[in-house]
């Protein structure tokens, strides 16, 4: 397995505990703490899935993923906000701002990775 997934989470201890799953699952991850990395990381890599958190220290993670939307290079990459936001309307506004899917948190560490793999190919199927 070769797919690659970016984490764009400012929680140290959620992104360590989301990389440390995928990569038993033998996925290649790479982290960012803030959106404006994470956005420079997309473009490097060209990762299989993003993993957005939503509430991020400067830019957040809606307008990254707007931001993330308007880039001619990377505006095709799958976008997951995994996120605490769990208020009512709040799955709505991730979805609208470019998010293909929203998971909150805390994560269920048995389902986790799964969900990852059919994201992942689901977004393969779709760029055929």
């Amino acid at each position: 397995m070769n797919e690659q997934i970016l984490i764009i989470e400012d929680n140290d201890l959620n992104r360590e505990l989301v990389t440390d799953l995928l990569e038993a699952r033998g996925f290649i991850v790479h982290q960012a703490r803030e959106a404006e990395e994470g956005l420079r990381l997309a473009r490097e890599h060209m990762p299989d899935l993003i993993l957005m958190d939503l509430s991020l220290p400067g830019m957040d993670g809606l307008a990254a993923t707007r931001a993330l939307r308007e880039d001619i290079c990377i505006r095709h990459l799958t976008v997951v906000a995994l996120t605490a936001h769990a208020m009512k309307g709040d799955e709505q506004t991730a979805l609208h701002a470019g998010c293909d899917a929203y998971l909150t948190k805390s994560i269920d560490t048995r389902t986790f990775v799964g969900k990852m793999e059919t994201f992942i190919g689901l977004s393969k199927t779709q760029k055929v």
